[in-house]
């Protein structure tokens, strides 16, 4: 595969700052210059890394005060320019602090990347939202909106701590900003993941879903939205209650599962704030060890093919 990035330029870094519930920070990435340390940065930044490869409770609690601490970014209306970059699928990797090996946008919407050897916990985001809930909301669209992309596992080499290919791996997700970076998409506020488990907020294992993904593999997660069959109210004001959300998995271009996000609401499972249509929300893929892997965003590059 060719990776030359002469157009296409390295994925941003993801720096911290220490403002908190701000407005998203869309950038007009047609008009920006070539040199990517001119961009501003986003708000907010995990500094953990993890050295082993199993996640531990100081992980879990530092990113639990991380959660409670920050408040999800307020969404505001794109402009024209970012809001067509999405729908072009000019979407671009964020490599965060943790993420250690290569990341090369090699076209639109395609990235491949690699961690190396023993890498702990890390996360890569979509640099723009896949739903802008300001203009994307199935109330406001007056249809359903649907958001997707893929990952192909192309090699696992050796995990933290073992040393064992066994011991590294990926999910794919996505999550409400800020997320911390050291975490996978679904264990934290505001995310969904799928690594064979499925998981909504949930830091301890997940739910039982589908069979682990293998080398040589492709999966993709999506989410629709849509309203639901009985709107409810709320002072009189149309579009109070959340949206009907159905997430699913694919495999290798088949669909290999789904279910209602509402499901999850009971008291063995954590919130379902950020994901219901009113946050924005971001591709997500989490990854521990080392991990040789091609993501799409662009439809066609997809081995599943939506219907119309």
């Amino acid at each position: 595969m060719s990776r030359n990035t002469q157009f296409w330029g390295p994925p941003p870094t993801y720096e911290a700052s220490s403002s908190q519930g701000d407005p998203p920070p869309y950038h007009n990435w047609q008009e920006a210059v070539p040199d990517t340390s001119t961009f501003p940065p986003p708000p907010i930044s995990g500094y953990y890394s993890s050295g082993t490869g199993n996640a531990n409770i100081d992980d879990a609690d530092r990113a639990h005060r991380f959660c409670d601490q920050t408040p999800l970014w307020i969404p505001s209306n794109p402009s024209d320019a970012v809001y067509s970059a999405v729908q072009y699928h000019d979407l671009r990797p964020v490599r965060q602090r943790e993420y250690m090996g290569d990341l090369t946008v090699t076209g639109p919407g395609r990235w491949w990347g690699r961690t190396v050897d023993s890498n702990g916990d890390c996360l890569v985001l979509s640099h723009l939202p896949l739903y802008f809930a300001a203009v994307d909301s199935p109330f406001t669209r007056q249809t359903h909106k649907t958001i997707y992309f893929e990952v192909k596992l192309t090699a696992l080499r050796a995990g933290p701590g073992t040393g064992n290919a066994d011991a590294s791996g990926f999910s794919i997700g996505f999550a409400a900003q800020p997320y911390p970076s050291w975490r996978s998409p679904g264990w934290e506020r505001g995310s969904v993941g799928d690594d064979g488990c499925r998981f909504v907020n949930d830091s301890w294992g997940g739910r039982d879903f589908t069979a682990p993904i293998q080398v040589g593999e492709t999966v993709g997660l999506g989410m629709v939205f849509s309203i639901p069959e009985i709107s409810g109210t709320e002072g009189g004001k149309k579009g109070k209650s959340p949206c009907r959300v159905q997430v699913f998995f694919t495999r290798n271009g088949q669909r290999a599962g789904e279910w209602d996000l509402h499901e999850e609401v009971d008291e063995d499972s954590g919130s379902i704030q950020g994901l219901e249509g009113d946050f924005d929300l971001y591709g997500a893929i989490g990854l521990f060890g080392g991990v040789d892997f091609e993501s799409c965003f662009n439809p066609a590059g997809w081995l599943w093919q939506p219907t119309v």
